[in-house]
């Protein structure tokens, strides 16, 4: 088989085909040509930010003078002496409290334990408890269940139902 490179070595029904072709069957289609080189300004500004990096990367630390610095502590604000005075006041309010002007009051204890009544209920429930957690199923008798209302029979639906 030959390869169609040129029009001479296609086959004759394909040649006669495309001879044949009219354009004016086409639709006709806008075509926008998109631009997507930068433009002048966007390589411009690209340059310029290279040519800052570069600076950057390439400058001399020996240039540089050495600077003193002052740490400067700047007074406090109006609420943290407020703040600091109102924790003074109530130092001094505790450290010279004078303690004539309180009264004298008699302390009482309470005993919270429960009375012998409750012991002895609680006693009993715990002991009913010990005995059902402690019951032995192998001293239960067999016991045989019988049925005191069996189903009806078939006859006997039959019958109230034609009753």
């Amino acid at each position: 088989m030959t390869s169609p490179s040129s029009p001479k070595n296609l086959p004759n029904d394909l040649k006669s085909q495309l001879e044949g072709f009219n354009t004016d069957n086409m639709k006709k289609a806008d075509t926008n040509e998109k631009i997507v080189l930068p433009t002048a300004e966007d390589v411009a500004a690209e340059k310029s930010q290279k040519a800052l990096i570069e600076d950057v990367e390439g400058f001399d630390t020996g240039k540089l003078k050495h600077a003193q610095t002052q740490e400067k502590n700047p007074l406090p604000d109006k609420f943290a002496v407020l703040q600091e005075k109102q924790h003074l006041n109530l130092i001094e309010g505790v450290e010279h409290f004078d303690k004539s002007t309180m009264k004298h009051t008699e302390t009482q204890e309470k005993n919270p334990l429960p009375g012998t009544q409750a012991i002895e209920a609680e006693k009993g429930q715990q002991q009913l408890i010990a005995g059902i957690e402690n019951f032995d199923t192998t001293k239960l008798k067999h016991t045989e269940t019988l049925e005191k209302n069996p189903l009806p029979t078939k006859e006997a639906i039959d019958m109230e139902k034609k009753a």
